[in-house]
């Protein structure tokens, strides 16, 4: 009888002790947060609780919230994040709420939005993770496609608009005014294309701003700025439509769409004569995209996306009365055009293949500001029916550009508010407004093909650069390509530029300065010193940004074959044209030419 009790002593002994380990060397509730807390649910993938995760995305770290209930996905949240508006919107909310009702994370990225896709997934698995889940509870969740069908593939509508950006959004909103029905197509998850990433200038001479600043200016001043800064190959015919139409288009922005301009902002963009673009609140296109965006649901404008036109359909007497396309969803699809179909799909900067094809120059060494649909797919439809390309060998760079990511840089904007332009030995190279391809070609002759930007605070408290782009001058911070200062030697340490020499370069272009004449290299605009604390150097390089060339078009908008004739029911507008910036676009002149000959081409394509 002994054996049994004093195995059964040394069982509860044993019991009482390891209750006891446990009890010491698990933490108390209060040292834990609430993200770390929760308790594994019967059978559950995951241990119950609230769970913080974070990933890089395009602009920053992407931070989520998974709220775990019952051992699954109860609840996702995004609380922090600095994308692009509108474009990562669309991905965010998709994915976000497919991970919640799918209880998923295989989910498929969005198409235009892959980065910003893949972070809010990594983010959401590294919370799970916390959860007590792995690559394989991940790879176990059953594959989720987040595609609607179509419900007819063959659609009549009186105008088709392929691309929806600013053209193509222009275009829409004059057509459905004047009573037609009207589709937009775009392969994206998101409208706005390169218009919403750009930095909302819109050129205007004889704008409420220019009056308010005594600018003079004029018409026949604009057409000889843009035909100057194209070489003078530009098409004069056109570049008059765009001057005598830019501030009639500027006053509809305004009045109509309810876009917002800056009231006391009028910049000068490099090559222009005089101030005269209107910046769009925010400096961004985002408010002008978006205004659009309403003014066209309104009027009651359909929009199919990720859907991607991929043929004209043209009939027996050469008129074009359709479009083939292909969505998400794997459908072929036939969308019919009573009366006509505007391409609007922008250019072809994010083609590599169709870049070095055209101009050998800029290949795959080149980065790009441009958003990843500008795929030159409504240049290579067209001109399978017959139309005549122009100018496709000009492809424009832009001057400073993130050296990581190729992005356009809007606080290095402070370019034109007086910030000078400096190379790793420390000395100016080019007249900081000049044409943005004479300043790229410039830098890229530098030691390393980049150069620095540096201002003082008698820049930045004229254009506030770094407080308007706030989470884009954080990033540049983070990313060490972006430096504030209490002194210029301080920044040329920060770079290993030569202390002297930099120094002696900006106190040489303070002295001119001083006396009215940048002797070095002709400075345009109004020039101020760099000599006030706190200081700023900004690393930038050039990054492809434009295309000048595309289809030819008459002032009607209209597309044309190489005999000049119009291809009847087709009409153009937008960065997929030619001709109107010849061989290099003025900045601010992009949104004012999608805006223009956009409503150019939606007013057309009624009347025809």
């Amino acid at each position: 009888m002994r054996k049994p009790l004093k195995e059964a002593l040394l069982s509860m002994l044993a019991l009482m002790m390891s209750f006891t380990f446990m009890t010491a060397c698990s933490p108390s509730d209060e040292s834990l947060t609430k993200e770390q807390t929760g308790t594994k649910a019967a059978a559950g993938k995951y241990k119950d609780g609230v769970y913080e995760g974070k990933a890089a995305g395009k602009g920053g770290d992407i931070v989520v919230k998974v709220t775990v209930s019952g051992g699954d996905i109860s609840k996702v949240e995004v609380v922090e994040h600095q994308e692009s508006d509108m474009i990562s919107d669309e991905a965010i909310n998709r994915i976000v709420s497919l991970v919640e009702s799918e209880k998923s994370t295989n989910v498929d990225v969005v198409s235009g939005a892959t980065m910003t896709s893949e972070a809010v997934i990594e983010a959401i698995k590294s919370a799970l993770v916390q959860a007590g889940g792995s690559e394989a509870t991940f790879a176990a969740d059953p594959k989720v496609k987040s595609v609607n069908k179509e419900a007819e593939t063959e659609q009549t509508y009186e105008v088709v608009v392929i691309g929806g950006g600013g053209a193509g959004l222009s275009a829409a909103v004059e057509a459905s005014q004047a009573g037609a029905k009207v589709v937009v197509l775009e392969k994206m998850s998101s409208v706005g294309g390169n218009t919403l990433v750009s930095g909302g200038g819109l050129n205007v001479p004889g704008s409420d701003q220019q009056k308010k600043f005594e600018v003079s200016d004029s018409v026949d001043q604009f057409v000889e700025d843009t035909m100057n800064g194209g070489d003078n190959i530009n098409d004069k015919e056109l570049v008059q439509v765009l001057a005598e139409n830019a501030l009639p288009t500027a006053k509809w922005l305004i009045n109509e769409i309810n876009v917002e301009f800056m009231p006391d902002r009028l910049q000068q963009f490099g090559g222009h004569s005089v101030p005269r673009a209107l910046i769009a609140k925010d400096n961004q296109g985002t408010d002008l995209i978006e205004k659009l965006k309403a003014k066209a649901d309104e009027l009651g404008v359909v929009f199919k996306m990720e859907t991607k036109a991929e043929e004209l359909i043209v009939d027996d007497n050469g008129r074009v009365t359709g479009v083939k396309a292909s969505n998400a969803a794997e459908q072929e699809l036939t969308f019919h055009a009573t009366k006509g179909v505007i391409i609007a799909s922008g250019g072809f900067g994010s083609n590599v293949e169709m870049r070095k094809k055209y101009n050998p120059e800029f290949d795959e060494k080149y980065m790009t500001t441009d958003v990843p649909g500008t795929t030159g797919d409504g240049i290579v439809m067209a001109e399978k029916i017959g139309a005549d390309l122009v100018h496709m060998e000009h492809i424009q760079t832009y001057p400073t550009c993130n050296p990581m990511t190729g992005i356009i840089s809007y606080v290095a904007n402070s370019r034109f508010d007086g910030a000078v332009l400096l190379n790793q030995e420390g000395k100016r190279f080019v007249e900081e407004m000049e044409r943005r391809d004479v300043i790229s070609r410039a830098i890229l002759d530098q030691t390393g093909s980049y150069a620095y930007l540096v201002w003082g605070q008698e820049v930045e408290e004229v254009g506030h650069m770094t407080d308007v782009h706030q989470q884009e001058y954080e990033s540049f911070v983070n990313d060490k390509l972006l430096h504030k200062a209490d002194s210029i030697e301080e920044l040329a340490d920060f770079f290993e530029i030569d202390v002297q020499t930099m120094k002696k370069s900006i106190d040489t272009y303070n002295k001119q300065v001083e006396k009215g004449k940048d002797t070095d290299f002709n400075r345009r605009g109004t020039l101020r010193p760099i000599a006030k604390a706190p200081f700023y150097i900004q690393k930038v390089v050039p990054s492809i940004h434009h295309t000048m060339g595309g289809l030819k078009i008459n002032p009607q908008s209209q597309v044309l074959t190489g005999d000049g004739e119009v291809i009847p029911g087709l009409f153009a507008a937008g960065e997929v044209t030619g001709g109107i910036h010849g061989t290099n676009r003025l900045g601010g002149n992009a949104v004012t030419d999608v805006t223009v000959f956009g409503r150019i081409a939606g007013q057309n394509v009624v009347k025809e």
